[in-house]
């Protein structure tokens, strides 16, 4: 790959680049041959180039739900592909086109400016609005994948753009056909469909706390928002300051049968209704009920305020996060005979 100049179509090369502000674990990782998309055309040339050479490539949007080993091989692509415009609407709803690179909690603000509420329980999650669909991201009773009409995506095998519907995107809990379909599409562009009648959605944890004294009025949009940017500051970490990727694991779905067998046993256990005969189990919970919040183990650890949270406190590494995380769910595995998966993605 020739890196002495590139066209305007062109995507940019930065060889041997370092990206550790490139991931908010702060992990210390080089990239071999980065390119920084900006737009969906250059994928075209730019796979051409891997498929000839036979490159491992990979996709790093914003960096938050990455654990990055200390070296790239091959290609990397960092996604900044931006602009969003309202493309249509009808009786039911308004109708919006997206970059991938676009920042999601800054998209997320954008909808309110534009008096299009329906997407405030999911603010100030980090990372690109391109790999939100991927893990169908959601907090506070809501997930991303109910506000997607369709996705444009790079299908690297079939070397085109394809438009995925949203219920050719399969999504479910922090799961999507994506994530069944690794290293084959990369989203480009994503288009939401928000409804025009709106209903606050209040039912979740300390989100209905915030609002449980109201007298009957609901709170509006703007009010909900700046209530979830509360919370998650006062609970997760900021990651310019202490590295880390958010939730780190994901909240355990479990029989109802065995959940009555864990609520005789532990009576405080917390846990929210899912789909029928089975709950959501708090994996924060779990962690803290094993004493293992604000644990340290080397340069690593469990963030004192959140157990769902790891935290990089200097010079860790990926192995160091995961042999953390190995000893985590160990450790509630016995207690609990509870699995807990990991929820970024380990490149």
């Amino acid at each position: 790959m020739n890196s002495a100049k590139n066209a305007p179509n062109q995507a940019k090369l930065i060889p041997e680049m370092g990206l550790k502000d490139k991931n908010t674990f702060g992990l210390e990782s080089c990239a071999e041959l980065a390119y920084e998309i900006t737009a969906a055309d250059q994928l075209r040339e730019l796979f051409q180039t891997i498929h000839d050479q036979n490159l491992p490539w990979r996709v790093l949007g914003g960096g938050s739900n990455v654990i990055l080993p200390e070296r790239l091989p091959g290609v990397t692509l960092l996604m900044n592909i931006q602009g969003q415009e309202l493309i249509d609407s009808d009786d039911q709803a308004v109708f919006i086109s997206v970059g991938a690179g676009v920042n999601w909690h800054e998209f997320v603000s954008w909808t309110l400016e534009k008096n299009l509420p329906g997407l405030e329980n999911l603010a100030l999650i980090p990372g690109t609005v391109g790999a939100a669909p991927i893990q169908n991201i959601g907090a506070y009773g809501v997930e991303i994948g109910e506000y997607i009409h369709s996705i444009e995506v790079f299908d690297s095998i079939a070397h085109g753009f394809v438009t995925l519907s949203q219920e050719a995107c399969q999504f479910a809990y922090r799961d999507s056909y994506f994530k069944h379909n690794p290293n084959r599409f990369i989203v480009t562009r994503v288009f939401f469909e928000i409804p025009k009648v709106w209903v606050p959605r209040l039912q979740y944890g300390d989100l209905a706390k915030q609002f449980e004294d109201i007298d009957g009025i609901p709170p509006s949009a703007e009010e909900i928002f700046v209530s979830v940017c509360k919370i998650r500051t006062s609970k997760l970490p900021d990651p310019k300051v202490i590295g880390n990727a958010g939730s780190f694991f994901q909240n355990p779905i479990v029989s109802y049968a065995q959940y009555e067998i864990l609520i005789e046993q532990f009576p405080q256990l917390v846990s929210y209704p899912d789909e029928p005969q089975k709950r959501k189990l708090a994996a924060g919970w779990l962690i803290d009920q094993c004493g293992l919040k604000g644990a340290t183990v080397g340069p690593v650890g469990v963030y004192k305020n959140q157990a769902l949270v790891l935290v990089n406190h200097g010079n860790g590494t990926a192995k160091d996060i995961l042999d953390l995380a190995q000893l985590i769910q160990n450790k509630v595995h016995q207690t609990f005979g509870v699995p807990l998966l990991i929820e970024p993605n380990i490149l």
